[in-house]
């Protein structure tokens, strides 16, 4: 696929994170979706519905260790936006792959609630966190950080930087700006307890082993 950089000004057709899903789970259960097809159709917004994507696993009950594959491709993602490509690019071995539709109506089923309640909350907004350059690039320094930490192997970290990560997805998806902000606020929040977290644990082996 190539690589376009994003051109100035640009927007993307209004559609809601619900409404995007109910369209994607739409046809036969057992079809798989090609990756490639779907982001590139989407556009700008292809970059939340791939952070949606690659969430899923954080929230579905698949095999132990593909949240450490889902915070690499979200840490893929945030460097593709320090980039400022037009879209998401793909390694060819992701993008020959797909998600089955029904793999994708039981994650809307299963955070309908908390979907819904996000749709009452936003709306297209603060149009400048997803266009001015400041703001794009501290989106894909949150994005690629808050992957790294996403794929440590630390235990009971999937879920809140998962939540974290899925308030990008839906910021992208709707152009909220808004809730772009407050993506940022929990992403520091969630990084500085980490680091601080990750400073004791290396003090206790320090004692434990001079």
């Amino acid at each position: 696929m190539a690589l376009h950089r994003a051109p100035r000004g640009s927007r993307a057709p209004a559609i809601s994170t619900r409404a995007l899903l109910d369209e994607l789970a739409q046809g036969d259960p057992d079809e798989t979706l090609s990756m490639e097809q779907l982001l590139h159709r989407f556009s700008e917004r292809g970059f939340g519905l791939f952070l949606l994507f690659v969430m899923l696993p954080t929230f579905l009950p698949i095999p132990v260790g593909m949240g450490a594959v889902s915070g690499v491709l979200a840490s893929l993602i945030g460097l593709q936006f320090l980039a400022r490509l037009e879209h998401p690019w793909l390694p060819a071995f992701v993008a020959r792959r797909g998600i089955h539709r029904a793999r994708l109506v039981h994650f809307r089923d299963r955070m309908g609630r908390v979907i819904g309640w996000i749709e009452k909350l936003t709306r297209p907004r603060m149009q400048g966190m997803f266009d001015h350059p400041a703001a794009h690039f501290t989106t894909g320094l949150l994005l690629t950080l808050l992957g790294i930490a996403l794929a440590l192997p630390l235990p009971l970290t999937n879920y809140p930087f998962g939540l974290v990560l899925l308030a990008y997805a839906f910021a992208l998806i709707e152009r909220d700006g808004a809730l772009m902000l407050v993506a940022w606020g929990l992403g520091l929040v969630e990084i500085a307890v980490l680091v601080v977290f990750s400073s004791h644990v290396l003090a206790l082996f320090a004692k434990l082993f001079h």
